[in-house]
């Protein structure tokens, strides 16, 4: 398929219900309403597609970027692509989910996390705090650097009270990812979201709530949650 194929479908796909929905969850106006069940129909066609996926991503409209990521080529994608994907997302949506799901699946995703967090675009901090944990839900306990996410834990600690609204949010989910799927350092994540506290983030007009990491760690460890084999979904 062809980027105005795919947007044609895309608009052909356009729910007005859908569209008042992700408005208050902070979508932009150039948003179609489209449902992700609906891009996932044409994920199946595509499949994977770099090249489609980067002119996807180019047209600035959610779903497309979001669809750009379902087929985007993780093995083909370089650190340009990415960061550009960083600095250019759409919403917040993208910028947590599609950028940070494919920064880990690439082979660039630690190196430009560690990067992302230290901008003073807060957009592009969330991407760097959300792809650092998806990249611990998926490597492997002994290829991690358990060393730098205890720093990294430590960091959060400190600062996750006085960061960016969406930045709060997206270090909470980390130390969660971290004590769910690194188990050498789930203790150190319990202990330090409980000395965190409650994390307050503006969800806007939604119903939306920041999960409390203590118990939410907890429960992945009850469940007995595994490492998944792919970041996006």
């Amino acid at each position: 398929m062809t980027s105005a194929q795919v947007l044609s479908e895309l608009k052909s796909m356009s729910n007005e219900s859908i569209k008042r929905v992700l408005s208050k969850h902070g979508a932009p106006p150039q948003q179609y309403g489209v449902k992700v069940e609906d891009l996932k129909k044409i994920q199946k066609k595509v499949k994977k597609d770099y090249a489609l996926s980067l002119e996807l991503f180019d047209t600035g409209i959610p779903e497309a970027q979001y669809l750009a990521g379902l087929i985007a080529d993780e093995s083909k994608m370089t650190g340009k692509d990415l960061q550009h994907w960083a600095e250019n997302a759409s919403w917040h949506m993208i910028s947590e989910y599609t950028v940070a799901w494919i920064a880990a699946e690439s082979g660039h995703g630690w190196k430009l996390a560690l990067k992302w967090i230290d901008s003073k675009n807060e957009k592009v901090q969330s991407s760097g705090w959300t792809t650092l944990g998806s990249l611990v839900s998926i490597v492997p306990d002994e290829k991690l650097d358990l060393k730098e996410l205890k720093s990294l834990i430590a960091r959060a600690q400190k600062e996750i009270h006085t960061a960016g609204n969406r930045v709060r949010g997206a270090m909470n989910l980390f130390i969660i990812s971290v004590g769910g799927y690194v188990n050498e350092l789930s203790p150190l994540a319990i202990t330090t979201a409980k000395a965190i506290g409650p994390v307050t983030v503006d969800v806007g007009g939604t119903a939306c709530k920041v999960p409390f990491a203590p118990d939410y760690i907890k429960n992945m460890l009850d469940r007995g949650v595994k490492k998944k084999k792919m970041a996006r979904c």
